[in-house]
């Protein structure tokens, strides 16, 4: 079977990271998500990344602590994150570059576009870490941006659930998933796929997201391939 998508964005969750710990790094499954990043690039499929830092830190502290420091706090995290899953992907041979929004060249390249895509052309995986690089915007809008910038046809929603439900499935256990939804539906439901300013991001610029759960081994490659699994969010079909 052929790959569906020539280049994609996977949006890890820093909490995806920490496995059954709760926090910090459970090396298992970042190994895990190498071999199936790896899984895919031998496929033929451009890859970039972005992770989230909540596995570390999520918000702020206290409610004195001041809200622009706090997200800086969290884009540091997701350097920690980046670093970690490139050490892995490397250590399989993966060829992986770290590019972070705010300068740290001892340890990354700084974000340029140009140099990302021209990665992405030579099977190089990259990894965009740091966020937006900018306070008051979420690791889900740094997916979207990225997403737009350079030109991906879909965004990989890797969670721990399996898609996106009506109600918290882990309250209700007669929680609804849905296996389509538009983004419109998501902005008027409420629905926690991706913040507003990512999903409406998306909508603007008509890159669908996939949603779905990394608990199976096989669900990167199965998405890439066409298999029908998770939720889809796409724009209205207009008859």
């Amino acid at each position: 079977m052929r790959p569906i998508y020539k280049r994609v964005i996977l949006k890890l969750s820093g909490e995806a990271l920490a496995g059954e710990n709760g926090f910090g790094i459970d090396q298992s499954v970042i190994d895990s998500i190498a071999e199936q990043v790896k899984a895919i690039v031998n496929l033929g499929v451009e890859v970039a990344v972005v992770v989230g830092g909540g596995n570390f830190w999520r918000g702020r502290s206290s409610e004195g602590m001041d809200r622009t420091t706090a997200d800086y706090m969290g884009m540091l995290a997701t350097v920690i994150n980046s670093l970690a899953l490139q050490d892995a992907l490397e250590n399989i041979g993966v060829l992986t570059r770290v590019q972070t929004a705010i300068e740290m060249r001892q340890i990354a390249e700084p974000y340029i576009r140009r140099r990302a895509v021209r990665h992405l052309e030579k099977g190089r995986v990259v990894i965009f870490a740091a966020g937006t690089g900018n306070p008051y915007f979420s690791t889900d809008t740094t997916a979207s941006l990225r997403a737009a910038e350079i030109e991906a046809e879909v965004i990989l929603l890797a969670k721990k659930v399996d898609g996106v439900y009506d109600s918290d499935p882990a309250i209700n256990p007669n929680a609804k998933r849905f296996n389509e939804l538009t983004y419109i539906d998501v902005l008027n439901r409420g629905l926690k796929v991706m913040d507003s300013t990512a999903t409406s991001l998306c909508m603007d610029n008509k890159i669908p997201i996939i949603v779905f759960s990394l608990k199976n081994p096989e669900n990167i490659k199965r998405v890439i391939l066409g298999e029908k699994i998770g939720t889809y969010v796409k724009e209205e079909d207009l008859c």
